[in-house]
């Protein structure tokens, strides 16, 4: 797991994509020890330690998001290529799958679930089985992820209490657990998901994207840089969703094929006229994002439960 934030000398978590690539001056969340940024091409943008990484991020997992930016739901190389399999043979197809074909790794993985009105009772695909293959549909994808991003906000909270209580030796990584996680959520709950259509010399394209910032800011961004590949480049904004920075990768992730990347600019997409109409409906099925109390706290930066336990 790669280290994606560095606090700097006010001791705010700084996200690596938001500074340039090279030696900073953000320190490690856990050692403090002095952090390089790390942008290249091939792995995914992280911060190293200038000197020897530190136990923590060597020796143990630091919390991220559920369903954010990776979609195999931690299963082994064997039961993906099979659950890939499953959906090409059976549920791409709407088929039932013969109970003696499922394996028992998709089953603990609650890939796959019994459907009580087959006779006998055969297997079909869960809403949380079709992620890795992309096949559900974003507004379930909220549905099946929402209460996961919560679910471990609460198991982090409570393990830094109980570490309190029992004035455990790793209280501080506790600590620091938890504010990298809820660091992580604001920043999905700040950002707008937008959706645009842009028209150019030699046809359309399509952009998904988030952004922190007014979208029109963004989209005269988006102009700038495809101006730099076209003669001419027009942009319509069809839709845009507050707090829903946790869509843009799954969506990636669903619409893969149709990715169209141009030069180093990945976020680009060619639908037909049929298409795009389903990745429209898809979108604006969504249904406007109600943050909990949890999320409110998170945004507006209520530490008291992190200052409690210091």
């Amino acid at each position: 797991m790669w280290l994606k934030f560095g606090v700097n000398e006010e001791g705010i978590l700084i996200c690596i994509e938001d500074i340039n690539r090279g030696k900073t001056s953000l320190k490690c969340p856990y050692c403090h020890g002095e952090l390089t940024a790390k942008k290249g091409k091939v792995k995914e943008h992280h911060f190293a330690h200038n000197d020897q990484t530190c136990r923590p991020i060597a020796n143990r997992e630091f919390p991220t998001l559920p369903l954010y930016d990776n979609f195999n739901v931690q299963l082994s190389g064997k039961d993906l290529a099979q659950l890939k399999l499953f959906w090409k043979e059976y549920g791409a197809k709407n088929y039932p799958i013969s109970s003696y074909l499922v394996t028992p790794g998709l089953i603990k993985a609650g890939m796959l679930r019994k459907n009580v009105y087959l006779t006998p009772r055969e297997y079909e695909f869960s809403d949380l089985g079709k992620v890795p293959v992309g096949a559900l549909e974003l507004a379930q994808f909220n549905g099946v992820q929402e209460p996961l991003l919560l679910k471990k906000l609460l198991k982090l909270e409570l393990a830094l209490k109980h570490a309190e209580y029992k004035n455990a030796p790793d209280l501080a990584y506790r600590l620091t657990d938890l504010k990298l996680y809820r660091a992580q959520l604001q920043r999905i709950l700040s950002c707008t998901l937008y959706f645009l259509e842009i028209q150019t010399n030699i046809g359309t394209l399509y952009k998904i994207g988030v952004t922190q910032r007014p979208v029109l800011k963004r989209v005269a961004e988006v102009k700038m840089d495809l101006l730099a590949h076209y003669l001419s480049v027009a942009i319509k904004v069809l839709e845009t969703w507050e707090h829903r920075g946790n869509i843009e990768l799954y969506f990636k992730h669903r619409y893969r094929n149709f990715n169209y990347p141009i030069g180093s600019l990945t976020e680009y997409y060619k639908f037909n006229t049929e298409d795009v109409k389903i990745v429209l409906s898809d979108l604006q099925k969504m249904k406007p994002k109600v943050l909990s109390q949890d999320e409110i706290d998170i945004l507006e930066e209520n530490t008291n439960l992190i200052q409690v336990a210091v």
